[in-house]
């Protein structure tokens, strides 16, 4: 691999899941209500204010995005920069937001909600599909994720401030059975934030506060850790002609005046390059 490089130093203060569509890498910024594409052949980035805190973008066949707002399921159109509610979530629930988000390979969207104060544990692991809205796993502290194995048949998701990465069977119908731990980040070392797997079934996990991202085998062993200059590391994308272009998403929230200045690349997105190839961006199918 090489080494990880800033290519775009935007200073996102909450830096989340990127994705690889048409050419560019889309993600968020959370906490600064703002949705950024960079394209790597010009080098250049665009961006988005969203009218609330966005926690994902999931692209649409029909070439809009599903962005998931803390107001709830919106459809987002770049060319008109427009929001349009598609469905609240949890409107019983106002300390809540949405966080992450996936589509699997039948076009379903998963995404999970969170207190966003970080202190209860209210979050929920949603899936949307076909325009019906199911509650699939709850009581989460953060959540992050998920993302699915090559063939389909595992769902893997996170709770952040638990430390811990848990799998689940996924059926062909959607349902998810046989909730187990896959991976547990020991003291020290960070927190698990947004997993994403490989076409070897590895799962790439940012570690918030962790300095890198790790990448663990099926049967969980702990493979390696690609190191970054910045502390709080969000998340990974797979992109370019051969999916071994990896963009990573980081943040300098929680950072304190002495540690941005010690990080000045606290925030930015990165690139570095894998020998490994990651799995093709789904869409999301109404």
């Amino acid at each position: 691999m090489t080494t990880p490089k800033c290519i775009w130093p935007l200073a996102a203060r909450l830096g989340e899941g990127p994705l690889w569509w048409q050419g560019g890498v889309w993600f968020t910024d959370i906490k600064q209500k703002r949705i950024h594409r960079f394209d790597p052949l010009t080098k250049v980035g665009k961006s988005w204010d969203a009218p609330a805190e966005p926690g994902f973008l999931a692209p649409v066949t029909d070439g809009t995005f599903i962005a998931g707002l803390k107001t709830g399921l919106h459809r987002f159109v770049p060319e008109s920069g427009a929001f349009t509610l598609i469905t609240e979530v949890e409107p019983d629930l106002p300390g809540n937001r949405l966080n992450d988000g996936a589509v699997d390979a039948q076009g379903r969207l998963w995404f999970g909600s969170m207190d966003d104060e970080e202190a209860a544990q209210c979050g929920s692991l949603y899936c949307f599909a076909r325009g019906k809205l199911i509650k699939a796993d709850p009581d989460y502290l953060i959540t992050n994720g998920p993302t699915f194995s090559p063939d389909g048949r595992r769902l893997y998701h996170t709770d952040t401030l638990k430390k811990e990465i848990y799998v689940f069977d996924l059926a062909d119908d959607g349902a998810l059975s046989n909730k187990r731990l896959f991976a547990a980040i020991e003291d020290g070392a960070g927190y698990p934030d947004g997993p994403v797997a490989d076409s070897e079934g590895c799962i790439w996990s940012g570690l918030f506060g962790g300095w890198g991202v790790r990448r663990y085998a099926p049967d969980r062993r702990w493979l390696q850790t690609v190191d970054l200059p910045v502390a709080n590391v969000t998340k990974v994308a797979f992109g370019g002609d051969d999916l071994c272009d990896v963009y990573v998403t980081t943040a300098w929230k929680g950072l304190d005046d002495a540690a941005r200045k010690a990080q000045p690349l606290a925030g930015g997105l990165f690139h570095f390059r894998s020998t490994v190839p990651g799995l093709k961006q789904n869409a999301y199918r109404p």
